[in-house]
C-alpha cells in the first residue's frame, strides 16, 4: 500500500498512543513500519467500523470507543489509518 504523506506525518505525530516507544522518526521509518504491519487506510467513518468490527474484537463497544481505540488514527481528513500493533 501506498502512504502519503499526511497519513505518515499523522501515525509520526501519534504513535506514542499505541505504542509505549517510538517505532519511527521519520516519514521513510513510519512508511516502512506501516508497510511491515500491512496498515490499512479507510476512507470513511464508516469504512472504519466495518473494518474493525470485521478483523478485531469490538464487541460491546459503541462506535465512539472504536474509534477511539490506539489502533485507529483519524486523519482529520475523513479517512482513518488502521494500524493493528
Amino acid at each position: 500500500m501506498v502512504y502519503d504523506k499526511k497519513v505518515l506525518q499523522v501515525f509520526l505525530d501519534k504513535q506514542g498512543k499505541l505504542f509505549d516507544e517510538p517505532v519511527a522518526d521519520s516519514l521513510e521509518e513510519a512508511d516502512e513500519f506501516l508497510d511491515d504491519c500491512c496498515a490499512v487506510i479507510e476512507k470513511s467513518k464508516k469504512d472504519a467500523l466495518s473494518y474493525m468490527k470485521d478483523n478485531l474484537d469490538c464487541e460491546g463497544m459503541s462506535d465512539a470507543e472504536i474509534l477511539d481505540s490506539a489502533e485507529v488514527f483519524d486523519l482529520g481528513d475523513g479517512r482513518y489509518l488502521i494500524v493493528e500493533g
